[in-house]
């Protein structure tokens, strides 16, 4: 059976302005009909396939987010909708905002737009329907599930803020200790 078919989706809104929620919304009603496409919204992560993701995140709704992701079966799909969601939109730099979905999660598709059109949130749940089936066939041809979902997400991955710490960041954060030392300072270590 051909997970194309009839995935499951879970919503979830972080902190926002409930545009990009009501839109999204606005997709389940007989107007816009987000299920003749097979498509079924779940409250149970654990049955859900595609997690959306409104709002923006901040320090309070991150072990939620975290929590629906950790439970979600693989494959599995992250749709980031509006600019809230993409970026942290107007309420970036707020003091508990982190940013975008992405330094929490893995996002593998974002729906820009201040609040997303319906339209537009249908286009990128229908795409990311291909996204979903080329990761279930890497699964069937037995690609570890961490490198073609992201994995598990550990608290030990974020900082104290909550954003996500790649190897890169790391990296970068090493070798900016690297250049910050004087020539005195790496004899005496």
């Amino acid at each position: 059976m051909s997970i194309k078919k009839s995935p499951w989706i879970i919503h979830y809104d972080c902190s926002s302005c409930n545009g990009c929620d009501i839109e999204m919304l606005a997709c389940l009603t007989p107007m816009y009909d987000l299920e003749r496409f097979g498509i079924v919204n779940t409250g149970n992560p654990k049955h859900a396939d595609v997690f959306i993701v409104t709002g923006t995140v901040n320090t309070q709704n991150i072990p939620v987010v975290k929590q629906i992701y950790n439970q979600m079966p693989n494959p599995k799909v992250v749709i980031a909708v509006g600019i809230c969601a993409a970026t942290g939109g107007i309420f970036r730099g707020c003091y508990n905002v982190v940013g975008g979905l992405d330094h929490v999660i893995p996002v593998d598709m974002y729906v820009p737009g201040c609040a997303a059109r319906p339209e537009a949130i249908i286009d990128g749940i229908m795409k990311s329907i291909d996204i979903l089936a080329e990761k279930q066939a890497a699964l069937d041809e037995g690609v570890v599930p961490e490198e073609i979902c992201g994995g598990y997400i550990y608290e030990g991955e974020h900082d104290e803020h909550g954003t996500l710490i790649t190897d890169e960041d790391a990296d970068a954060a090493e070798e900016e200790q690297d250049v910050g030392a004087t020539p005195d300072q790496e004899e005496q270590e």
